[in-house]
C-alpha cells in the first residue's frame, strides 16, 4: 500500500535504490502490457534501456520472469510477493470472520479493500450464501473512481489531499454512468463524506451496483473500505441502501475498536 501520513519517514540514505527500480520494472507489466521488450519497459519505467535489461535478466535468473530473447513476461513465482502480504498483513485476516458473518446475514458477497495510489485493491472477500457470488476477487485492482470503496475511502481525506488526488488521476470511462468529470467526481466524494457511505450505480459494469462505507480504526484514520456488489435489478429504488447499508455499518462499527 502507499505510504500514509502516519508511516514514519525514511531517510533516503538508508534506501536501496536498485530494489525500488526493480519493483518498478515488475509493475510495468499489466493486462495491456503482459509481454515487454527492453525498449517498452524503459519507456514505462523511465529507466535507461541498459538498466532495464539488467533488471529483466535478473528477474529471469531468479525465476520471476521468462524471455524469448526479445520479449519478457512474468512467471507465477512473482505471485509470492503479493501472497507474502496477504499472509502477513493483519487486517485482511482480522476482518474475514466479520465479513463472512455479515455475508450470511444478508446473502451477498462482502469485500474489504484498500486505496493504493489511484487504484482500489481488494484484500478480503466473503463467500456468499447464494450459488453465484458477484464482485471482485481477492487481489483484484481497479481504478478508484469506478467503484464505491474508492469514493468512500477518499471521502475521509481533507480537501487539499482530495484535490491533489483528483489532479493526478486519469478518469477513464467504463460505462455511460462512470464519473469522468473531475468536478462532478469531487462533488460526489464530498457528498459521500456527508452521507458516510457511497453507492456506485453501474460505474464499471452495466447492471451492477456497489455500496461501501469507510472502515476506520480506533483513531478515526481510514485505509480500508467494506463494500458489497449486487445486481441492480435485485434491489430496486432505494432498497440497496435500506437493506444493505446497516449491514456494512455494523461491520465497520464492530471492527473500528480492533483494527
Amino acid at each position: 500500500m502507499q505510504q500514509t501520513d502516519h508511516t514514519p519517514a525514511i531517510d533516503r540514505m538508508h534506501l536501496v535504490e536498485g530494489l525500488g527500480k526493480g519493483l518498478r520494472v515488475i509493475e510495468a507489466f499489466s493486462d495491456e502490457f503482459p509481454r515487454l521488450t527492453v525498449t517498452v519497459a524503459a519507456e514505462r519505467t523511465g529507466l535507461t534501456r541498459y538498466a532495464v535489461r539488467r533488471y529483466l535478466l535478473s528477474l529471469v535468473h531468479f525465476g520471476y520472469a521468462a524471455t524469448d530473447g526479445k520479449h519478457y513476461w512474468l512467471l507465477p513465482k512473482v505471485l509470492r510477493l503479493g501472497q507474502a502480504f496477504m499472509e502477513g498483513a493483519r487486517v485482511p485476516r482480522l476482518v474475514q470472520p466479520f465479513i463472512q458473518r455479515a455475508s450470511i446475514q444478508c446473502g451477498e458477497t462482502l469485500n474489504v479493500s484498500a486505496l493504493d495510489g489511484h487504484e482500489i485493491v481488494y484484500l478480503s472477500r466473503s463467500n456468499a450464501a447464494r450459488g453465484a457470488s458477484i464482485g471482485f476477487h481477492q487481489g483484484a485492482r481497479v481504478p478508484a473512481h469506478v467503484v464505491a470503496p474508492g469514493l468512500a475511502i477518499l471521502s475521509t481525506l481533507d480537501d487539499a489531499a482530495l484535490d491533489d488526488w483528483i489532479a493526478g488521476h486519469s478518469f477513464a470511462s467504463f460505462t455511460g454512468f462512470t464519473l469522468v468529470e473531475p468536478q462532478a467526481f469531487r462533488d460526489s466524494v464530498v457528498l459521500a463524506r456527508r452521507l458516510g457511505y457511497w453507492q456506485a450505480d453501474q460505474y464499471i459494469n452495466f447492471g451492477l451496483c456497489g455500496l461501501s462505507v469507510p472502515l476506520k480504526d480506533r483513531r478515526g484514520r481510514c485505509e480500508y473500505g467494506v463494500s458489497v456488489t449486487v445486481q441492480r435489478l435485485a434491489y430496486p429504488d432505494d432498497q440497496m441502501v435500506t437493506r444493505l447499508l446497516p449491514v456494512l455499518q455494523e461491520v465497520a462499527e464492530t471492527l473500528r475498536p480492533i483494527i
